[in-house]
């Protein structure tokens, strides 16, 4: 069975399709592949196999049966244990929410399971999404698969550790500042953080509600095209969903990129970046004018702000949506106060982690009397200006290339002393969660040491197909995604 965890989505499909592999077999041989490699890999918080065989058998008596299905009906998933799962434990790798079990799905999980994917758990995660590493959990640290000793990335780190590691075919994640783009590209798998408002936040549990994006991570472009799919569309019920046609996001994707203008930002590498990866993103760059497109040097003056403004909002809005996690009406509760001040204080403390905390104040200095103006106006501004930088240059290309992270995965505990450097590694990515646009994160190499290079393609708004095309292109000419398949 293990040739079988090496398929990709669509492979899967062809053989389900078929019957020549039953999904009650594919969903057991990931979870004997879970139980055998979590030990080593801490990919998942929740593992539901009794309900997951359950759900595979359904599917294939509807088989059976002759019903039409979908074509990722039966293929297992995991989700990142921030989105709700009605009867599943959702705990946001928090103590705050360790015991909370949900009475209703995300829409993105109502979205899967109406075509009738299977559900093999909940995906460890930074304590409510908030790190760049998966060691701010408060269950776990996960593993790199490429490396056990570095780190999966953070926050999706479960999300992507488990696809490397062959313990999922596709997961779900979310992206507030690089949170599915920089594990994918440690992991060496596909992360896409779609068009803010493409997929519902509905059901996301929410740390930044202006940045939050959920997205899919796949072990190649065509499988993440398909996921995104099936997950894309408007939501009366979150109010920040565009309600707009939506674009398949497989059309074009074996045309190419002849003629295609790609933007190469100055600043994106510049000072800071390991000469590795700055060498093999570059060397992406001469392939894709080997298969037609032409290279353009762009400016983005604003990246430098960028950050600080990211940080400043992302606290800000985590400290308003915290704000409901009191000790009263769910979540966890202090079993030492005097009062009810007593109690909100208790509870929070005991109940968040530290880099929860840090950003809770940071957010609530940001937000207040005196300080609002001079920081969280400024921030908004900053905003818009980082806008206008990707406007422009979207007026003369079709999408940008850029590096992912500065480095490749890190050892574990690096970093985690010195928070300020671990929020630089967020430097190529929150600008695109500032301008809401698309961005897909693709291996494109290894360094000396064998840890995945990841190189990040940046689209107009709602233009995924043109990202998935481009990396297609790449993937085709360089069999990247066979990163993917070894061990």
């Amino acid at each position: 069975m293990n040739e079988i965890l090496k398929l990709t989505v669509s492979e899967l499909s062809e053989k389900l399709a078929s019957r020549e592999l039953s999904s009650v077999e594919l969903t057991q041989a990931y979870l004997d592949r879970i139980d055998k490699t979590e030990e080593t890999i801490g990919a998942y918080i929740t593992v539901c196999g009794e309900t997951a065989l359950k759900s595979a058998a359904e599917i294939d008596t509807r088989r059976v049966a002759g019903e039409k299905l979908s074509a990722l009906a039966g293929i297992p998933v995991g989700i990142k244990d921030n989105m709700c799962t009605r009867g599943l434990k959702t705990t946001c790798a928090s103590r705050m929410l360790e015991n909370f079990v949900p009475p209703y799905d995300a829409t993105v999980v109502e979205k899967l399971n109406a075509v009738g994917a299977v559900t093999l758990g909940k995906l460890n995660m930074d304590e409510f999404a908030m790190g760049s590493t998966t060691e701010n959990s408060y269950f776990k640290k996960t593993h790199n698969p490429r490396g056990v000793d570095r780190v999966p990335g953070g926050s999706s780190g479960g999300s992507a550790a488990a696809v490397a590691a062959d313990e999922a075919p596709y997961t779900l994640g979310s992206d507030t500042g690089g949170s599915i783009r920089q594990p994918a590209a440690f992991c060496g798998v596909v992360g896409m953080k779609p068009t803010y408002g493409s997929v519902s936040r509905w059901g996301l549990i929410a740390f930044a509600s202006s940045l939050d994006q959920i997205g899919p991570l796949t072990k190649n472009v065509r499988d993440n095209a398909i996921i995104l799919n099936a997950i894309m569309g408007h939501d009366s019920r979150d109010a920040t969903s565009v309600d707009r046609e939506y674009t398949d996001c497989t059309f074009g994707l074996d045309l190419g990129v002849a003629k295609m203008r790609i933007g190469i930002p100055e600043e994106f590498f510049g000072e800071g970046i390991n000469e590795e990866v700055k060498a093999a993103v570059l060397n992406a760059a001469k392939l894709f004018e080997k298969l037609g497109a032409a290279t353009v040097p762009v400016s983005m003056k604003t990246i430098s702000h960028a950050l600080p403004a990211y940080y400043v909002i992302s606290s800000a809005e985590a400290s308003s949506n915290l704000a409901r996690f009191d000790g009263v009406r769910y979540g966890y509760r202090s079993e030492k106060y005097d009062d009810i001040v007593d109690l909100y204080k208790n509870s929070r403390s005991e109940g968040f982690g530290a880099e929860v905390k840090r950003r809770i104040m940071l957010g609530t200095f940001a937000l207040s009397s005196g300080y609002y103006d001079a920081y969280y106006k400024k921030a908004l501004q900053v905003r818009t200006l980082v806008m206008n930088d990707f406007s422009k240059i979207f007026e003369t290309c079709d999408f940008i290339l850029s590096p992912v992270a500065p480095t490749v995965a890190y050892k574990l505990g690096e970093k985690s002393s010195n928070p300020l450097e671990m929020y630089m590694g967020d430097i190529y990515t929150v600008p695109v969660n500032i301008a809401g646009i698309p961005s897909l994160s693709l291996p494109c190499g290894t360094d000396s040491n064998g840890m995945p290079i990841g190189m990040q393609l940046i689209g107009k708004a709602f233009d995924e197909a043109t990202l998935y095309r481009a990396a297609n292109a790449y993937e085709t000419e360089t069999g990247c995604y066979h990163l993917s398949r070894e061990k």
